[in-house]
C-alpha cells in the first residue's frame, strides 16, 4: 500500500457520505467499534457526540470523518478496520479499495461484479439447445404417451439411433409398448 491510511480516508471520505448503505444503525456500530476498542480514538464524550440522533447521520459522518482525519494514521486505519469487520460490502466497494484490487490483479476480467451476478449460464448456447431439446423430448412423452401413434413411435425409435445408451433404453420400451398392447 503506498498511500496511507490518511490519504485513503480523504479520498473515500466523498464516497462514504454519499453512500446509502451506510444507516444510522452502521454508523452507531462504527462509533462504539472505535470508542470500546480504541477509547483513545474516540473517547466516550466523542462517541455521544456522534451518536447524536437529532444530528442527520450523514453530518454525524463527515464529523466522525473529519475527527479521524484530524486524530491522524492509527485512527484512520482502525476506521478501516472497523468499516470492514461491519460493513465489508461497503469497504470492498470503496474507491480505494477497486482501485487497490485493479492494480494488484490486472489481469481480472473487465466485466463488472454487477454482469457477473447476472450470469446464468457460461457452458453456452449449444448446452442450452440440448437441455432444452431433451426438456420438449420429455414434455413429447408426457402429454402424447397416452395416444396410440405408430408413424410417431416409428420416429421416436429412430431418434434413439443418436442418443446415449439410458436415453435409448427409454425411446425404444417407448416405442415397444404401443405394439405390446
Amino acid at each position: 500500500l503506498s498511500d496511507s491510511f490518511h490519504d485513503q480516508l480523504l479520498e473515500d471520505s466523498r464516497f462514504l457520505r454519499a453512500d446509502r448503505r451506510l444507516d444510522t444503525e452502521l454508523v452507531d456500530k462504527l462509533i462504539l467499534q472505535l470508542n470500546r476498542i480504541y477509547p483513545q480514538i474516540l473517547t466516550d464524550k466523542e462517541a455521544t457526540k456522534f451518536r447524536d440522533l437529532d444530528v442527520p447521520t450523514c453530518v454525524r459522518l463527515a464529523e466522525l470523518l473529519a475527527h479521524l482525519q484530524g486524530k491522524g494514521e492509527e485512527a484512520c486505519r482502525e476506521f478501516y478496520r472497523a468499516l470492514h469487520l461491519h460493513v465489508e460490502e461497503v469497504y470492498f466497494s470503496l474507491p480505494t479499495r477497486l482501485r487497490l484490487r485493479d492494480s494488484i490483479d490486472p489481469f481480472t476480467t473487465a466485466a463488472s461484479p454487477t454482469q457477473q451476478r447476472y450470469v446464468l449460464n457460461d457452458r453456452g448456447h449449444m448446452f442450452f439447445l440440448s437441455c432444452f431439446s431433451v426438456a420438449v423430448g420429455v414434455a413429447l412423452l408426457h402429454y402424447y404417451g397416452e395416444a396410440k401413434v405408430t408413424r410417431g413411435s416409428r420416429a421416436l425409435g429412430m431418434a434413439a439411433l443418436g442418443l446415449g445408451r439410458r436415453a435409448r433404453e427409454v425411446l425404444i420400451w417407448y416405442t415397444e409398448e404401443p405394439i405390446r398392447k
